[in-house]
């Protein structure tokens, strides 16, 4: 009965799991005449930033949500040592179709000790795709380093973030969602600034790779498809921003393009700002502002090309580069202006040249487990399923439960296996000795005849019960596929 009932577990494991890798879809596709709005992360903790530092909810690492409104300011407070340096992000995600003013509406994102003074400098992600509103986001930091001298104590400090607006945008409070993360410190201390190595700045062609993938992209941060290095292609509904990941080692950088295609309609005429495309990296650091290109019904491409990801980055005044600065996934935000509906009523096809140039290397040795500043196999792995983080998860936990069912249930059939061996021996090794003269203690007979007498490796304690279990064994095997599969 056990056997069965572990078997059968593996078996539905297997099933279920052949279940998620073949449906079709994904958490956060928009279709043609919808546009979903941004998606926060699972197990995010509510809270509600205060006006004043005296009542400033204590935020502790991960994922947290509020809500903003235009002028408000808002405090988190922070418990952090003096070993460890600490980003803060924000995601800003007013709602599709929103009104925003290019540059006027934005966030600004600051880390400030217990006597105001602030640490680093600020953050100020704002809009600039023509009055489209998408998600915007930047981090202000707490960094450790012998070349600083602010805010290197152990102690308390304050997240501030705060809206500005113009009076003519929407009125709306926006989601906000916060990200607090620890970068740990490296062995022996971080140097004073490590050497920077040279790179050329010349933007190299996009791939060429003859075929095209599927993407999946999400809504934002949390349900980003993954893509590795490839052709890709996605469609793209107007007013919509699709977000997709892609995991970049140390010593590697990110050659991009995202392109739309002529227009399907013929129509003609100038859009200044159409197709949007920006980067992130692992800590949701913008890697320079979204840059969107214009359109004219002809084929359009808007482009990144990125440094190379370095620990010495940091020290870089520039900010494109200092962004760089740690391994991990990054992420990709690609935007659709919503006038792209005159080129696109049913929406566009989208294909994402991703190019990750040059050979990983070690990383700069952390004194403890980097998180999520690495690059793992299963990260690869995932980019080249074109997973989510979600599915990636799910999946994993999936096999795991598949091996386990279907390795206990092995080791159970081949105990039974042995068992039946051993007994179906001993029949003949009685029947031998009896042969030649000698009387064993009990006579033997075939297991489960009747009238069969229990004797040692005749029967186990169940009568019949092994035996029965290694008949249905040899007549239907145990484990594997499913009909239908």
């Amino acid at each position: 009965m056990v056997t069965g009932c572990t078997t059968h577990r593996g078996i539905a494991a297997l099933t279920a799991l052949a279940a998620v890798m073949l449906l079709p879809g994904a958490v956060g596709v928009a279709s043609a005449d919808s546009v979903h709005g941004y998606r926060t992360g699972d197990g995010a903790t509510a809270t509600r930033g205060t006006s004043d530092s005296g009542h400033a909810p204590q935020l502790k690492p991960g994922l947290h949500t509020d809500s903003i409104k235009r002028g408000e300011q808002k405090y988190y407070a922070v418990t952090l040592d003096d070993r460890t340096s600490a980003y803060f992000s924000a995601v800003a995600a007013p709602r599709p179709g929103s009104k925003v003013k290019d540059y006027g509406d934005k966030l600004t994102l600051t880390v400030q000790d217990s006597d105001g003074t602030t640490c680093g400098a600020q953050a100020r992600p704002s809009f600039n795709g023509g009055g489209m509103a998408y998600p915007i986001a930047d981090y202000a930091s707490r960094r450790i380093g012998v070349d600083r001298t602010e805010c290197q104590k152990a102690g308390r400090y304050y997240l501030v973030i705060s809206r500005e607006g113009a009076a003519t945008s929407g009125s709306d409070r926006w989601p906000l969602e916060i990200d607090y993360l620890v970068e740990p410190p490296l062995r022996g201390g971080a140097p004073a600034r490590p050497g920077q190595g040279s790179w050329s700045t010349a933007t190299p062609a996009p791939r060429t790779d003859a075929t095209k993938r599927s993407a999946r992209g999400g809504t934002g941060f949390n349900d980003a498809g993954s893509v590795e290095t490839g052709v890709w292609k996605d469609r793209i509904t107007p007013g919509e921003t699709r977000f997709y990941r892609v995991p970049v080692d140390w010593g590697q950088r990110l050659n991009l393009s995202a392109e739309l295609p002529n227009a399907p309609s013929g129509a003609s005429g100038f859009l200044a700002r159409m197709l949007g495309l920006g980067v992130y990296n692992p800590a949701r650091g913008a890697v320079g502002d979204l840059r969107f290109v214009s359109y004219t019904g002809k084929p359009a491409a808007a482009r990144e090309f990125t440094a190379p990801v370095e620990y010495g980055n940091r020290f870089n005044p520039t900010h494109s580069v200092s962004a760089m600065r740690f391994a991990g996934w990054y992420y990709l935000e690609v935007s659709l202006h919503p006038d792209a509906e005159r080129y696109f009523p049913k929406g566009a096809e989208l294909t994402l040249r991703v190019d990750v140039r040059g050979t990983a290397k070690a990383g700069p040795g952390y004194a403890k487990p980097t998180g999520i500043f690495s690059v793992t196999p299963d990260d690869r792995e995932t980019a080249q399923k074109g997973q989510t983080a979600h599915e990636a998860a799910k999946s994993g936990t999936l096999m795991t439960v598949a091996y386990t069912g279907i390795g206990t249930g092995v080791v159970l059939l081949a105990g039974l296996g042995a068992w039946t061996l051993m007994a179906r021996r001993a029949f003949r090794t009685g029947v031998r000795v009896a042969a030649g003269g000698a009387v064993p203690a009990v006579a033997p007979r075939a297991v489960g005849a009747p009238g069969a007498a229990a004797g040692p490796g005749d029967q186990p304690s169940l009568p019949g019960q092994a035996t029965q279990s290694a008949q249905q064994a040899r007549q239907k095997p145990p484990f594997g596929p499913p009909q239908g599969w």
